[in-house]
């Protein structure tokens, strides 16, 4: 081999090498800028991307909120890096987080870093407890929400957008509409800035699904859906402190309600007063409202609180048997009678009140 030649492919050599640090040099840059910031820093950090952004301005974003190391590569990434969905939201990331692992969780909407707001409904709460839970997390006061809930336009809306919904909720001896429809759950709220109207579609689409699994059971069973929402109710603030007797606590109300005898039940009339516990005075239990189940036979003219599936079950497969009264004793038992000789005798044993004692 000639001298030249032989320089020649040392210089080749030497431009292959040149060739090799670079690229490893420039492969070690661009990753080494897309790392964690500060992989020791979990503080979390807020970041909103609003609604059209594209890459390139969401690494703008990421940077102004301090969670870029070299922006330049960042931009490279977000190029390259197969983004083709990136969703609008806020998110809750961390310095000690790498670019792509910001993205990705960008472009999929990941639930984990999304900024939720937690909004817990209880069962058996009513429609001002519910409103009242609701202020506490959002900047709405318990009087525009339940304003809202009562908006005949709204709920015009809101029957042609829902199955389950009907003109029953018009009905002008109803006290709340949507009262018993709103579906007891812990929610988790990733909008910026939730609308009253949001978080009502959130909770009517939780009822949606718990309804639509029993869609079958619902359509063969003898009551309609606000019928059925009704009784549940009643059942679920009876025995709510003893629910393995809720089947049988329906089956009474439906046994008196075949015999077209009056259900009896306190607690619809403590709604009518907002009020809990077990003392009522006379003039109470003899409203002419109409939720007034002491005085005015079958079903009152809607729910009294908030149900979930437990207690819609217990009326769709209530426990058919002879009795016709019961009385959840200060213990905490439900005992069960045929007659009401039996049923005096429950509360003459295990009386709640020293009248009941006397």
């Amino acid at each position: 081999m000639s001298n030249q030649m032989k320089g020649k492919f040392k210089l080749i050599f030497i431009i292959a090498i040149i060739l090799v640090v670079v690229i490893t040099g420039g492969l070690f840059f661009y990753l080494s800028g897309l790392g964690a910031v500060d992989s020791n820093n979990e503080e979390p950090v807020t970041v909103n991307i609003p609604s059209g952004s594209g890459a390139s301005y969401i690494v703008e974003i990421l940077d102004e909120n301090g969670l870029v190391k070299n922006k330049t590569c960042a931009k490279i990434n977000a190029r390259i890096g197969g983004y083709d969905s990136l969703q609008a939201n806020t998110y809750i990331f961390n310095k000690s987080m790498t670019v792509p692992e910001m993205f990705k969780a960008i472009n999929t909407g990941d639930f984990n870093y999304l900024s939720k707001e937690k909004l817990t409904v209880r069962e058996g709460l009513t429609i001002p407890q519910v409103a009242e839970a609701i202020a506490i997390e959002l900047p709405y006061s318990k009087d525009e929400i339940i304003k809202k809930w009562s908006d005949k336009a709204y709920l015009k809306e809101l029957i042609g957008q829902y199955w389950f919904l009907s003109d029953d909720i018009l009905d002008s001896d109803i006290k709340y509409p949507l009262e018993g429809y709103l579906y007891p759950e812990t929610y988790f709220i990733t909008e910026e800035n939730p609308s009253i109207e949001s978080i009502t579609s959130m909770m009517l689409d939780m009822m949606d699904t718990q309804l639509t699994s029993i869609k079958g059971e619902l359509e063969s069973n003898k009551y309609s859906i606000h019928e059925l929402l009704t009784l549940a109710s009643i059942v679920e603030k009876e025995s709510s402190n003893v629910s393995d007797a809720m089947p049988e606590v329906a089956g009474v109300f439906i046994n008196r309600l075949d015999k077209g005898i009056s259900l009896g039940s306190d607690v619809t009339v403590n709604y009518i007063f907002e009020k809990d516990g077990v003392e009522l005075t006379m003039s109470q239990l003899d409203s002419d409202n109409k939720y007034n189940t002491r005085k005015f036979t079958g079903l009152p003219p809607g729910p009294i609180c908030s149900v979930n599936i437990k207690a819609i079950d217990s009326v769709l497969n209530y426990k058919d048997t002879e009795y016709m009264f019961f009385y959840a004793t200060p213990e905490g038992e439900i005992i069960f009678s045929k007659t009401v000789e039996e049923h005096n005798k429950a509360v003459e044993e295990h009386p709640w009140t020293a009248e009941q004692a006397e």
